[in-house]
């Protein structure tokens, strides 16, 4: 029999907070974290405005020593560290003993592009023949793995420690990968997560293929408009979202707290096949990987309450809306209540799927459904599909029970996961 998996721990450094209780306060009031960046109007981008979460000195400070800040330029790192150390904390759990190691816990955390401007640094060093001013961090701040490694090794993880990429899916991924080491009796408990990047070196790519909005620099908290009729492209963003799961039977023993259980979920990618590309998804294998997220989980497509779309702002939101319809084959006036967390935070890349993953868990842990942002306008594409009081503008009183959420990737990769309300 396969172990119950649930969630004990939860951290989070996003565009619009720094910790959950603020994050969760920040969801409730649509409170944006997009503003204008000026070093992207200096660098002539079209869209000059993202999400970046908020640090200050003093934050850093808390998390990271003098020693361990010198030449530290990785900022998915920082975000990382800072997310998982608090899910960590916030699961009851401490680092071992400097000669122990916890043989039953490992670090599944994932992201994109790691220390690019560390990278960029290193680049021209070495190209003036300055090798030797790279600094004894460089190689942990710019190896796509240097994340997971840093948490292992600041909590003294004994199972398995990795770090996932799969693009805008990385962090959904990363929570069923946790959830199967768990499940099949790996792992008693993983820190699961992802984290992306900030700044021009990463957002730059998406700004040259056009896809970002250009007509908000004015406007920022406007520019992210998921499931509106004027949508213009995805708002970047960046931070880093923390999970810990857990073995139902550790969580219990240790009295912990349970914010949801993992009941299921499901990857698969579309072969960039039937519609599907290297940057739009095949809609059979979306549909196919939410049919077999619920089969999974053991559940009816009727036990959904709610939905958290990958829902980016672009064009492709429609076609996401009737997927989802045609997966779960609802009647509009019965679709789930729907929502995406873009309007707010923008589209956080690599950091994306944990990120929005810990708002639906928020949404069961505090009996709320939340309000979408700049969605007034909805699209009438979408209102084909579902009835618009389910998609609604402002936070509801409604206790969801079951929860789908879903991440669509560059590669045409997805994972659709289910959480519910934890019953003994």
């Amino acid at each position: 029999m396969r172990k119950r998996v649930v969630i004990t721990g939860l951290g989070v450094c996003a565009p619009n907070a720094l910790d959950i209780a603020s994050f969760s306060r920040a969801l409730d009031a649509r409170q944006s974290g997009i503003e204008f960046q000026p070093v992207l109007e200096e660098l002539k981008f079209g869209c000059q405005i993202a999400g970046k979460p908020k640090l200050t000195e003093e934050h850093i400070n808390s998390y990271f020593t003098s020693l361990e800040q010198r030449g530290l330029k990785a900022t998915g790192l920082l975000y990382g560290v800072m997310a998982g150390s608090d899910a960590w904390k916030n699961a009851g759990l401490q680092p071992t003993g400097e000669n122990d190691t916890d043989w039953d816990s490992g670090v599944i955390f994932g992201t994109g592009i790691l220390g690019i401007d560390k990278l960029r640094e290193a680049i021209y060093l070495i190209d003036e023949g300055n090798t030797k001013r790279l600094g004894s961090t460089s190689v942990i701040q710019t190896m796509a793995s240097g994340i997971s490694a840093y948490l292992g090794g600041m909590l003294g993880c004994g199972n398995q420690v990795t770090t996932n990429s799969s693009a805008c899916t990385t962090g959904t991924e990363g929570i069923l990968m946790a959830y199967d080491r768990i499940k099949s009796g790996k792992a008693e408990r993983i820190l699961t997560g992802s984290c992306s990047d900030s700044g021009p070196y990463v957002w730059g790519g998406f700004d040259a293929m056009r896809i970002l909005p250009r007509n908000f620099n004015d406007a920022p908290e406007l520019g992210s408009r998921p499931m509106s009729a004027t949508a213009a492209g995805f708002v970047p963003g960046s931070g880093a979202g923390a999970l810990v799961l857990e073995s139902l039977e550790s969580a219990l023993n240790r009295n912990a707290t349970i914010y949801a259980e993992v009941l299921g979920g499901n990857i698969n990618s579309g072969g960039q096949r039937n519609g599907g590309t290297m940057t739009a998804p095949n809609s059979l294998a979306v549909q196919r990987c939410i049919q077999d997220a619920i089969k999974d989980s053991h559940i009816s497509a009727t036990d959904i309450d709610a939905i958290n779309g990958h829902l980016t702002a672009t064009a492709k939101d429609p076609v996401e809306i009737e997927n989802w319809k045609i997966a779960l084959g609802r009647d509009t006036d019965e679709f789930p209540y729907i929502n995406s967390f873009k309007g707010i935070i923008g589209h956080c890349l690599a950091a994306a799927g944990s990120i929005e993953c810990i708002g639906s868990v928020l949404q069961i842990s505090n009996g709320l459904i939340y309000g979408n942002a700049n969605c007034e306008d909805l699209h009438p594409d979408i209102s084909r599909w579902v009835d618009p009081s389910r998609v609604p503008l402002n936070t509801i009183a409604k206790a969801p029970e079951v929860i789908a959420k879903a991440s669509f990737g560059f590669g045409d990769v997805n994972a659709c996961v289910i959480f519910k309300r934890f019953n003994k």
